[in-house]
Formats: C-alpha cells, sequence, structure tokens
C-alpha cells in the first residue's frame, strides 16, 4: 500500500514547527541571562526600594491635646474603727464581805473618791473596838511600869517587853480600822457607771467588782491604717471623725503602732477626740479621714486615662518631637469634676482626644483642645 503525503499535512507541520521556535525563543528572552532578564531584575529592585505613593502621601494623625497645669490639692487617708474610752475601770472590793448598800445605779456619773459601796461593816465595828481596848491596857501598863522603874522596882527587861506590847496594840488598832476603811469602797476615777455592777446581798470576795465605770474623758478613735499609707500618717496629725450617729468630732493623732498585725498587715491607729463636753459613747462604729499636707495634683477626665498591656494606668502625651509617649500616673483622689492624679510635671500635652487610635513613638499631629472645639462648633 503507497502512502499519499497531502498538501495538508504539509501545512499542519508547518505550522506547529512555528509553534515550537515561538515558545522556544520567548523561553531564552525570559528566563536566560541576556539584557533583558537583567533589565526585568533592575526594574523590580527599583520598585521595591522606591516609596509608594501611599506611603509619600500619608500625613500625621491629628490628635486633641490640652497642656495641664498642677494646683496644690488637699489629701486624706481614711481609716474605719470605732470609739473607745480611755478606761474601763472596774472598782474592786479590799476587803471579803456582804455588800449591805449600792450607792449608784448604772448610767451615774462620778468622781474620783466618792463613795460608791458599802459592805457589812458588822464584825470590823467590833475588832475595832477591841483594838481600842487593848491599846488603853497596853498603854496604862507600860506608863505604870516606866514609873516603877525609876525607882528600880521594874527591870529593864520588863519596860522592853511593856513597850512592844503597846506598839503591838497600836498596829492592831490601825488594822482594824484599815479593815473599817476598807467596807466603804469609793471610786478609784471618775466616769459613767456601767455593767457588770454588784447587787445588794452579793458576798464580794476580796478583788471582787462592786460596779464598773467608763472614763470617757477622754475619748478616743482606733482604727487600722493600711500599710501602703503608713508613711503619709504622723502623730500629730488633725483628724475629721464621723459617728455612725452622724455627729462630726474633730481630732489629733495620738498613736501609731511600730509594727503591723500580723493577720491584717495594718498599723494600729488612736486618735484623740475633742469632745469638748460632748457625750460620746464607748464602741460607737467610726470612720476617720487624717488631713495630709497639700500635695502638688493635677486633675484630669477620667476619659483621659487609658490602660497599657501591663494594666499599669496613665495618659498619652505629646513630647517637642510631636511623638506619643505613655505616662504612668497615680490616681490621689476622686471627685464629681474627675480624678485628681500625680506623676506629671506642670505643662505637659496629654492628648484629650484620639489617643486610643495612635501608639507610643508615633509621630502626630497635635490640636490644642480649644482650636479643636471651635473647628468642631463650625
Amino acid at each position: 500500500m503507497t502512502f499519499t503525503i497531502k498538501g495538508s499535512h504539509i501545512l499542519a507541520l508547518l505550522i506547529l514547527g512555528a509553534i515550537g521556535f515561538w515558545m522556544f525563543e520567548a523561553e531564552i528572552k525570559i528566563g536566560g541571562q541576556g539584557n533583558s532578564g537583567s533589565s526585568a531584575n533592575a526594574t523590580l529592585q527599583e520598585n521595591e526600594q522606591s516609596p509608594s505613593a501611599d506611603q509619600a502621601n500619608q500625613v500625621p494623625f491629628k490628635v486633641s491635646v490640652t497642656e495641664i497645669q498642677s494646683v496644690k490639692q488637699e489629701q486624706t487617708v481614711s481609716v474605719r474603727g470605732r470609739t473607745k474610752a480611755e478606761a474601763v475601770i472596774p472598782v474592786r472590793a479590799e476587803t471579803a464581805g456582804v455588800l449591805e448598800r449600792r450607792l449608784v445605779k448604772r448610767g451615774d456619773h462620778v468622781k474620783a473618791g466618792d463613795l460608791v459601796c458599802v459592805i457589812d461593816q458588822g464584825a470590823r465595828k467590833a475588832s475595832l473596838e477591841s483594838a481600842r481596848a487593848r491599846l488603853e491596857q497596853a498603854k496604862g501598863e507600860y506608863e505604870s511600869n516606866k514609873k516603877l522603874r525609876e525607882k528600880g522596882f521594874v527591870t529593864e527587861t520588863t519596860i522592853r517587853q511593856m513597850l512592844f506590847d503597846l506598839n503591838a496594840a497600836k498596829a492592831q488598832l490601825k488594822q482594824a480600822e484599815i479593815e473599817l476603811s476598807w467596807t466603804e469602797i469609793r471610786a478609784n476615777a471618775s466616769g459613767v457607771v456601767q455593767d457588770p455592777i454588784a447587787e445588794v446581798g452579793d458576798v464580794l470576795a476580796i478583788g471582787g467588782t462592786c460596779i464598773t465605770l467608763v472614763d470617757s474623758d477622754p475619748m478616743f478613735f482606733i482604727g487600722q491604717v493600711s500599710e501602703r499609707s503608713i508613711n503619709d500618717v504622723e502623730v500629730g496629725m488633725k483628724a475629721d471623725v464621723r459617728l455612725v450617729t452622724g455627729e462630726h468630732i474633730q481630732g489629733t493623732v495620738n498613736y501609731l503602732a511600730p509594727s503591723a498585725d500580723a493577720q491584717t498587715r495594718t498599723f494600729l491607729t488612736e486618735i484623740r477626740l475633742d469632745t469638748k463636753g460632748q457625750q460620746v459613747r464607748d464602741g460607737l462604729t467610726a470612720s476617720a479621714e487624717i488631713k495630709l499636707p497639700p500635695k502638688n495634683a493635677i486633675r484630669i477626665s477620667p476619659s483621659w486615662l487609658t490602660l497599657e498591656d501591663n494594666g499599669q494606668v496613665g495618659v498619652k502625651t505629646v513630647d517637642a518631637d510631636k511623638r506619643v509617649q505613655f505616662l504612668p500616673v497615680e490616681i490621689i483622689s476622686q471627685t464629681n469634676q474627675g480624678f485628681w492624679v500625680s506623676g506629671m510635671e506642670p505643662g505637659t500635652k496629654v492628648i484629650t482626644l484620639g489617643q486610643e487610635y495612635v501608639i507610643s513613638g508615633e509621630t502626630v499631629d497635635p490640636v490644642p483642645a480649644e482650636i479643636q472645639k471651635a473647628e468642631n462648633d463650625q
């Protein structure tokens, strides 16, 4: 069988060859090391090194700033506690016996030396009379024997024995007088009578309590100051004490404990109250504001504050190079007008609007807050 080449076959071969040649030539020009490849790489490097049009036209972010000034701000340390009388004094019996009379009742005011209780005196009166009689007898025997000694009828030893008996009788009389005086129990301080008190007919032992006195002059406030604030408080500082009943009383820091409570890590503080004759009860719940020396502080709006990733509170400021800086601050107190803080120098430019859109080190366009407000009003 004979194979015949037709014209259509020849045309197809020519087209196939042309396509192959074109593909081979394109590979050389693009993938080879000729002048065309070098030119493409150079152009690509130039494009990478040259800034984009967006970068060239970028402008600093506009923020609103306020130049702050400091003022003297009053500071206080808040303490919670209670009132405490200077002393709670039990008036005790110095001899044993049955309580015959109690001359005061709960709530009465007594002064030091006032008679408050009387113990049965019966047996002690008899002992006193017996001691007086023995003393008279001893005194008579001594005087008569002394005269006989002058005449030589009595020895010196006898006189010495008589003198000893006389002194012993005097001591017994003194003891009997003291025992009788102890039956009258007198207040050993001034104060107000409160429980515990003894009732008539009770048997009081030596040292038993007849009545209890609360010495409320002076009255104190006692509370605990935290270890963070203890270095700010000093003896002699003034304080405003508010009782749970609503009264306000001025006071002075009287005592600061030298060591902290092991459990609470706080320091016992005692404030002496200037009651000016006002009756203040012992054990009332109260709070105190200890006044500290004025300190330079700055008032800011709460919206100016920002929080760092580490949890530190502060504000964002703009330095002389118009760069954003984070400045930590300490909040001293809070009022209806804002926060009082320390940690900033007067003249610091604080970002008041737009701080949430900028980061530390970024260059910004600071606009004074009053100008920004005027522009917004237009």
